[in-house]
């Protein structure tokens, strides 16, 4: 029996693989004449086997292959001087749907001096590009539908707030008067939460921007002379989730509210400093003020909603509350300390 060229057996080889390919394949020559084709490349442009062998590329199915850029892609390749990476192609067929193609080549030595061989792989990603426009489509609907819901949020905070503000003027009781003001305070606040949240992207708000915004907003609805009182806010570059700012916005505003109505009844002047700080998962929100000090004893006043807003929402955020002496003034500090990890192996026996 006469030996079979290691040449010849490569190539054999070779057109087996790619007949069994379950990725269209075509194997071509050098001048773009098909070699082989593998039968998932027949199926799915649904070309005869038969009619595959010898002919050019250009010249398979209807002549929906010939394609001058494509044809040139592969001269360059077969040269040395390119490759195909994922080059995207249109494949326009008489009254059928043009695929979207993404198509790879290379050269194939099969041992033989100036042999050139050419493997095109054809990937149809015409499904994956139209559920990508779909969901692309989604997203700029979704887009639009969530600032329609903010503009509407944002009108309709505005009419409460409104509303709280006309009814606070007519009532003759000081306490009820007392209490609508608290209300559209606290409905200013929401409105700059929403505001912030609206605008971050992510789902991630900037704190420090977050709350100097929410801050300025208290003050000019709560403080009449600026000169008198004074709000500052310093922030380091920390960034938190929405759920998260809501709770940390909702606290500056009791803590703030609370200040304002009750750390200076008597003082020519005072301030107010919101300081927020963290590190990896821990971090540390304080309220201060030089006010009047905290009231002891049976001058202690009693507990109110916004001391249970405060402590419910730290809670939601399984953080801490400590209220000391800033001598002179009031501090409200908010601590959130990250579990430490557990020794995965408990500590040898002595």
């Amino acid at each position: 029996m006469s030996k079979i060229p290691v040449a010849h057996f490569e190539a054999a080889s070779t057109l087996a693989v790619v007949v069994s390919s379950n990725e269209p394949l075509l194997f071509l020559s050098e001048d773009q004449k098909v070699i082989a084709a593998s039968t998932s490349f027949c199926r799915a442009f649904e070309i005869d086997p038969a009619t595959i062998p010898g002919r050019p590329l250009s010249a398979l199915g209807n002549g929906e292959w010939a394609m001058p850029r494509l044809a040139s892609l592969l001269k360059a390749t077969a040269s040395g001087r390119a490759q195909i990476e994922a080059y995207e192609i249109d494949l326009k067929r008489p009254n059928r749907k043009t695929r979207s193609l993404v198509v790879n080549a290379r050269t194939l030595d099969d041992g033989i001096k100036d042999h050139i061989r050419l493997l095109l792989a054809v990937t149809d990603v015409t499904d994956a590009r139209a559920e990508a426009r779909q969901k692309d489509d989604l997203v700029r609907e979704k887009a639009v539908l969530l600032q329609e819901v903010q503009h509407r949020i944002a009108n309709s905070l505005q009419i409460i707030a409104s509303v709280l503000m006309q009814s606070a003027r007519r009532v003759q009781s000081e306490e009820v008067r007392g209490h609508l003001h608290n209300a559209h305070h606290r409905v200013m606040s929401i409105a700059a939460v929403q505001k912030q949240l609206s605008t971050s992207p992510g789902g991630n708000v900037e704190l420090r921007t977050y709350l100097t915004q929410l801050c300025a907003s208290l003050a000019a609805s709560m403080i009449a002379d600026p000169d008198r009182l004074s709000i500052s806010v310093s922030v380091n570059d920390s960034a938190v989730e929405a759920d998260a700012s809501v709770s940390l916005g909702l606290i500056v505003t009791e803590l703030v509210i609370n200040a304002l109505k009750h750390a200076f009844p008597d003082q020519p002047t005072g301030a107010i400093a919101i300081d927020y700080n963290s590190a990896g998962g821990d971090w540390t929100l304080s309220v201060t003020d030089d006010g009047i000090g905290m009231s002891t004893g049976g001058d202690a006043p009693r507990a109110g909603l916004g001391t249970g807003i405060v402590e419910a929402l730290a809670r939601n955020l399984e953080a801490e509350i400590r209220l000391s002496d800033a001598d002179p003034g009031t501090a409200v500090t908010i601590t959130h300390r990250e579990a430490p990890i557990a020794n995965a192996d408990p500590p040898a026996a002595v």
